[in-house]
């Protein structure tokens, strides 16, 4: 057994300080804990399995988020990703966050890679429960000079009013998960560069604990409240006309709405939902979300397509079922479980706005019926081995850009 050292008054009263930081953060769980047990809408016993895992998400983010930051020297942070979900995220999308201040100069650079998007924005501060930031700046990499070699650098500070809380997003956006190649990209301070960061201290470290207490208790409400002042004022089992997404992109149209697929008089249901394939948009895709407001199994499941990953018809239209199973269709997305969801649809990088003839059109059918609304069915079927593959290349798809 070690021998009991006895530390210093100083060393005590550091550990006193740093337990009620943890503390902090201890308490902060129990709250979330409390908020996911008790959401404001109905669950099932798995609906709230899968509300712990989301639940298991959001710690992990808030640590990273809140031991991660630094303003005197910022680092890119991908906290939401598979293992860490929030805000209807995008199953397309790699994420990265960066902290700004008041005052300072930034360089972003790196090297341009395949995706069929990459974009940037600055937000005034985060999403709450009373509301969505202000863009500071939202634009995609057209608006940056690309060298042939693919490399670019943006420089910005003061001239952007940056406040303290501003933060930047980038997205980098796949359309095709088998083929396209992720670029890299870093940032620096440039008014910090070649400054050490400073040595360890109780009191920072304990403040950290606090942020991610805050980050915690105030990411769930945020998305409790989110959905409600967007997407469920929309009639159920309907799709708006696309518009730019709120508290989003300049570049980014998105069409929202939620569904109710349960049984009516014990007949299954299904919706089809029909689309142009836009042109104008070099990224387009379809999702479905829980009521968690998070994505469902994308990895495993074929719970959101791209255009490259969907069947187009012969009139160029994609004509998409969500259903709880397969009618033998490519196009299927599986409401993994989830009779109850929201859905949204995407355009990015776009090269005009878009208009209600590029938006969606939605039709609820008896789930025995829906090959009678499907024109193409016949080039639309697929085998069940062929949908085995199909899977297998999601995995593999998520696997070559996973990182957490």
């Amino acid at each position: 057994m070690a021998e009991q050292v006895q530390q210093s008054p100083e060393t005590l009263a550091a550990a006193e300080l740093l337990s009620n930081g943890a503390q902090a953060f201890a308490d902060a769980v129990r709250e979330a804990d409390r908020l996911i047990n008790n959401p404001p809408f109905e669950v099932t016993p798995a609906e709230l399995a899968e509300g712990h895992e989301y639940l298991a998400g959001s710690i992990r983010s808030a640590i990273q988020m809140a031991f991660d930051y630094d303003v005197e020297h910022p680092v890119l942070i991908n906290p939401t990703h598979q293992y860490a979900r929030q805000g209807l995220d995008n199953p397309d999308a790699i994420y990265f966050n960066a902290y700004l201040t008041e005052g300072a100069s930034y360089e972003v650079s790196g090297v341009r890679g395949t995706t069929a998007d990459l974009s940037f924005q600055i937000m005034d501060g985060g999403y709450s429960a009373e509301g969505a930031p202000t863009s500071v700046a939202a634009f995609d990499d057209r608006s940056l000079d690309v060298a042939e070699d693919g490399s670019f650098s943006w420089t910005f500070g003061p001239e952007l009013g940056l406040k303290k809380g501003a933060t930047l997003i980038i997205r980098e956006v796949y359309s095709d998960w088998m083929t396209e190649e992720r670029g890299t990209i870093r940032i620096q301070r440039l008014d910090t560069a070649g400054v050490p960061r400073a040595p360890f201290a109780p009191a920072p470290i304990a403040k950290r604990y606090g942020v991610a207490a805050k980050l915690l208790t105030g990411r769930i409400p945020t998305w409790y409240a989110f959905p409600q002042w967007f997407t469920y004022k929309e009639p159920v089992n309907t799709l708006t006309v696309p518009a730019s997404t709120p508290g989003g992109l300049a570049s980014q149209f998105s069409s929202i709405g939620h569904y109710d697929l349960r049984p009516v008089d014990g007949v299954e249901q299904a919706m089809i939902v029909t689309v142009p394939a836009c042109d104008a948009a070099p990224y387009q895709a379809i999702q479905i979300g829980s009521r968690w407001y998070v994505s469902t199994d994308y990895e495993h499941r074929q719970s959101s397509m791209t255009r490259a990953q969907s069947q187009v018809d012969e009139d160029g239209m994609i004509r998409y079922v969500i259903a709880a199973k397969n009618p033998g269709i490519a196009n299927w997305l599986d409401t993994t479980e989830h009779p109850l969801g929201v859905t949204m649809l995407r355009w990015q990088r776009v090269a005009r706005d878009l208009t209600a003839d590029d938006g969606p059109r939605v039709q609820v059918v008896p789930f025995n019926e829906v090959v009678q609304h499907l024109p193409y069915f016949e080039q639309n079927k697929i085998s069940d081995s062929d949908w085995t593959a199909r899977i297998e290349q999601r995995q593999v798809g998520i696997a070559r850009r996973m990182i957490s």
